[in-house]
């Protein structure tokens, strides 16, 4: 399971011209699902995610999670998290979990986030077209891969 996580000073998530999700200040997090991954790579990612330190304290540096400063998640499904460039120029999406594994994967990914913040996040709507927008605070991205676990 990988994770792009953004910090953002806003975000929104767009199906068909209808806004079905937005936040302030907080994380945008795209998920990319593959068919190994179970609820140890959710664990794992809805930790780091939730405790993860980028946001200023009161001196300037990152030293605030999400959760310390009562920021707000909204959190994507993006199979394309999960191409591989190897061969070629157009991107294999293999590795990327089918939707009748992904689907519940995700929603347990939704949950766990929910659980961990002690509040409801945002999503966007599986297999759909998407237009995400966002505001980038930093700007600050960074990737984590669950199969990849640095110490």
């Amino acid at each position: 399971m990988r994770v792009v996580i953004q910090k953002v000073k806003k975000a929104s998530v767009a199906v068909e011209d209808e806004n079905i999700s937005a936040i302030k200040n907080g994380l945008l997090v795209l998920v990319g699902i593959e068919n190994e991954d179970n609820t140890d790579d959710i664990d794992y990612l809805v930790k780091k995610t939730t405790q993860l330190r980028v946001f200023d304290d009161e001196n300037g540096i990152m030293n605030l999670s999400v959760k310390d400063v009562d920021g707000d998640i909204i959190v994507v499904s993006q199979f394309t998290l999960q191409a591989s460039t190897k061969k070629g120029n157009r991107p294999s999406y293999i590795r990327a979990a089918r939707p009748e594994f992904s689907i519940p994967m995700y929603e347990k990914f939704v949950a766990q986030m929910e659980l961990a913040l002690g509040k409801k996040v945002g999503t966007g709507k599986f297999g759909a077209m998407m237009n995400v927008a966002l505001v980038n605070d930093g700007p600050v991205t960074i990737i984590i891969d669950s199969k990849q676990k640095e110490f």
